[in-house]
């Protein structure tokens, strides 16, 4: 199982790489994160920044 480092205002998330199903833009600099079976995350970071940060993970 591979995790990966998502960086939040509120504080980090690790999440289970192959769980993320999707990523929308959010505001002030934020991505949503789509988790499966899950409610989506608010990262900080452009949709490109988070991303590479995914798959450098």
């Amino acid at each position: 199982m591979k995790f990966v480092r998502l960086h939040s205002r509120g504080g980090d998330y690790l999440v289970v790489a192959s769980n993320i199903a999707w990523l929308r833009t959010g505001e002030n600099d934020q991505t949503n994160v789509g988790i499966v079976g899950s409610s989506p995350l608010v990262v900080a970071g452009t949709i490109e920044e988070v991303a590479r940060t995914i798959l450098a993970g």
